[in-house]
């Protein structure tokens, strides 16, 4: 059993899970049941239907929320159905600021679903509490931040944003898969819900989907769990239990993640066919000082741009590499590598990416957990064959 004045490590592997008071497993048992018994209509153990609830999903929505500093986790089927439940809260005439510089996947929903609706939405760089204040208007309902961005790893002031936001009556939500629950505590700098792809960091081993939502506000939560069982999107009890599973070991893999990505980036930034390395760990990076106080570490993500900018050479380095694998996605144990203005951003056109100031020769990698000078040799080597 863990208490919140225990340290991450412990509450990784110890929050929100007891051993079966039946049969003294350690391990969280997997519910594979759609109903539960009730002694009379209304009288039951804690569960009624597993769409709203499964006992393995809430071991997991208590994990997840005592890793946040959280009263309440809510996990759903994926990042972008947590993304959405948020923004059915919204009605016509509502206005939403967002980063500019932000995972494709969250610009469509917004563009492609909820705009059609009549809820407007305002694409900004939020570096200073200055610049959301003019991107607000009178009907701003909603303030998105991603930080570290996808992909520019652009770093925001979250609690300069959320004090500017709040005061002006806008909830401050922020997605914070890039730096997972154990480098960055947005709730403790004062948003008021938190976002995860759990198919990244915290699942960490490309073998789930699954999103959550985290935050301590009674309002924010009840809307979440309303989502949950009248929408439906809801997480099965394997993949509630494959991240259980993950959890154990978020703070040791968030470690190696960062220290070879530290590696990593110094190697590219030293590289005479690499043009830019894009990496908050830099000092002279923009946002390093934000990142140094807010974050515990800088991540494990690296973007670079090549010196011949161009999407053809970026497409061969990609295909040179023989560790990285060229594949979407991010944050598992395997080093990846993504070109996101045709991947995770194709669905971003290219005016409005670019001036977010994403070119389309970026290359986005995702820097796993084997042995670095394997991933360093694997970078030069691709580099070599350009």
């Amino acid at each position: 059993m863990s208490t919140p004045t225990q340290g991450f490590g412990t509450r990784a592997v110890h929050a929100g899970q007891m051993p079966d008071p039946t049969t003294g497993s350690i391990m969280t048992p997997v519910h594979f049941t759609s109903t539960f018994v009730q002694a009379a209509p209304g009288d039951h153990q804690g569960h009624e239907y597993a769409r709203v609830s499964n006992p393995t999903r809430s071991d997991l929505e208590a994990n997840l929320a005592s890793l946040e500093g959280a009263e309440h986790g809510i996990a759903f089927a994926s990042g972008v159905a947590g993304i959405d439940a948020i923004l059915r809260r919204l009605r016509p005439g509502d206005h939403v600021v967002s980063t500019n510089d932000l995972y494709g996947g969250t610009y469509r929903l917004m563009r492609q679903i909820f705009e059609p609706y009549g809820i407007e939405f305002t694409f900004a760089d939020l570096s200073t509490a200055d610049d959301l204040d003019a991107a607000m208007t009178d009907a701003t309902k909603l303030v998105w931040i991603e930080t570290p961005t996808n992909p520019l790893l652009r770093v925001y002031d979250i609690e300069a944003l959320a004090q500017a936001a709040q005061a002006r009556g806008a909830s401050v939500a922020v997605d914070n898969t890039f730096a997972s629950p154990y480098l960055q505590q947005p709730l403790a700098l004062g948003a008021d819900m938190v976002l995860h792809s759990t198919t990244k960091y915290i699942g960490g081993h490309s073998d789930v989907v699954g999103g959550a939502v985290l935050t301590s506000n009674e309002e924010w939560a009840e809307h979440l769990r309303f989502q949950i069982k009248a929408v439906g999107a809801a997480p099965g009890p394997m993949d509630s239990f494959l991240l259980l599973r993950s959890t154990k070991t978020l703070h040791l893999r968030m470690e190696r993640h960062c220290a070879n990505a530290r590696t990593v980036a110094d190697f590219l930034r030293g590289h005479g066919k690499v043009g830019r390395a894009l990496y908050p760990g830099f000092e002279d990076h923009p946002g390093h000082e934000i990142a140094a106080r807010q974050m515990r570490d800088f991540g494990g993500m690296v973007s670079l741009v090549l010196e011949d900018d161009t999407v053809e050479t970026a497409v061969r380095l990609m295909q040179n590499t023989k560790v990285f694998a060229l594949a979407e996605s991010l944050g598992g144990v395997e080093s990846l590598v993504s070109h996101p203005a045709s991947m995770t951003h194709g669905s971003i056109p290219a005016e409005v990416r670019h001036a977010a100031g994403l070119p389309d020769g970026l290359v986005r990698l995702s820097v796993g957990v084997e042995d670095v000078d394997d991933l360093v040799e694997d970078l030069d080597q691709a580099l070599a064959a350009l």
